[in-house]
């Protein structure tokens, strides 16, 4: 099937690549088709293996960390690099971000999150865990600054701006759905919409918006 995910998974311990491979096994969409445990390995396939996802599982961070993930992400743009790691300080987020990883999922992460990730960073969204999110948000309000352009909140269909108000305080996507009665796809649809109208890139921007415009409350 041609219009598979391809991903690939870098981590120095193949039980680990074992269990991210087996949560993913029965969905239909995901096609691993890399494992490697050695950097240079991992570079070396990149030439001559499409991949849309990378997984990199952080163990030990340090500056070697850093320079894979930007010497992948500028070589390699295409490349959507997902972080996992249980090292979630703001540190390592912010440093792996700004390297060019695109999503990152901390230690409470289960299988529908995983998942959830993978589906975003394939559609060109960046994707985070709830406890990473807040760390970039507790950043930003740190940096905010007053005066700053801000989408209309008119653009938002009431039901838009539900589904914001819920994913906004941490509910998942699935999670929604069964409240709403809704299938997740369409819950997927309606966050890409609302990206689209308010012009933003990310998860954490979508919920910049709605902290400003009080759609949710500061935690």
């Amino acid at each position: 099937m041609i219009n598979r995910i391809q991903l690939a998974i870098f981590d120095d311990h193949m039980i680990v690549q074992e269990g991210i491979s087996f949560l993913l096994k029965d969905v239909e969409d995901i096609e691993i088709c890399m494992k490697v445990t050695q950097q240079d390995s991992l570079l070396e396939n990149l030439k001559s293996t499409p991949v849309h996802i990378l997984i990199i599982n952080v163990h030990h961070f340090n500056q070697q960390v850093v320079d894979l993930i930007k010497h992948i992400s500028t070589i390699y743009a295409r490349i959507r690099i997902l972080i996992i790691s249980v090292l979630n300080g703001e540190e390592v987020v912010l440093k792996t971000i700004r390297a060019g990883a695109k999503g990152f999922l901390a230690k409470e992460t289960d299988r529908n999150e995983l998942v959830e990730a993978i589906y975003s960073l394939r559609n060109g969204y960046d994707y985070f865990s709830n406890s990473i999110t807040h760390i970039l948000l507790n950043r930003y309000i740190n940096n905010l600054k007053s005066g700053e352009e801000r989408p209309d909140i008119r653009s938002l269909s009431p039901r838009e701006i539900e589904i914001m108000k819920m994913w906004g305080n941490s509910l998942t996507n699935k999670e929604i759905a069964d409240k709403l009665y809704l299938s997740v796809r369409t819950v997927e649809t309606h966050k890409n919409h609302i990206m689209q109208k308010l012009n933003l890139k990310t998860s954490v921007d979508m919920i910049k918006f709605a902290i400003r415009n009080n759609i949710i409350d500061l935690w």
